[in-house]
């Protein structure tokens, strides 16, 4: 069984979607309760929700990673999404709208086959 946590397959545009939005979400909270608890100095805080940001920019480019495998690119193109604002919105939206390869490709089954959501 896959999760979200591997970087391996494909997932269709709609999980990805899905997953962009939430996980964007979460960003946007922890940027905005970091300046909070700057502003406070409040450093577990600050640290905290570091932390939580940092995993869920892992858990986006792991996502975005599946997404290129559906698309029929390789890992590496998920490097340019490193890259600050507005570069990497336009890649994380490039990946939500790009239709995936037909069939079985070279990174594994036709997500739309295989997936419940």
């Amino acid at each position: 069984m896959k999760t979200i946590l591997e970087p391996t397959g494909r997932i269709t545009r709609r999980k990805y979607l899905v997953l962009f939005v939430v996980f964007y979400f979460i960003n946007l909270l922890c940027l905005m309760l970091m300046y909070e608890s700057i502003r406070q100095q409040n450093w577990l805080t600050l640290i905290i929700f570091g932390i939580i940001l940092i995993a869920t920019i892992v858990l986006l480019l792991v996502q975005a990673i599946k997404r290129l495998h559906d698309i029929g690119l390789d890992w590496k193109y998920a490097l340019y999404l490193l890259i600050p604002p507005p570069v990497n919105l336009i890649g994380f939206v490039y990946l939500a709208m790009k239709k995936g390869e037909l069939g079985k490709n070279k990174y594994g089954p036709d997500p739309r086959k295989t997936d419940v959501v």
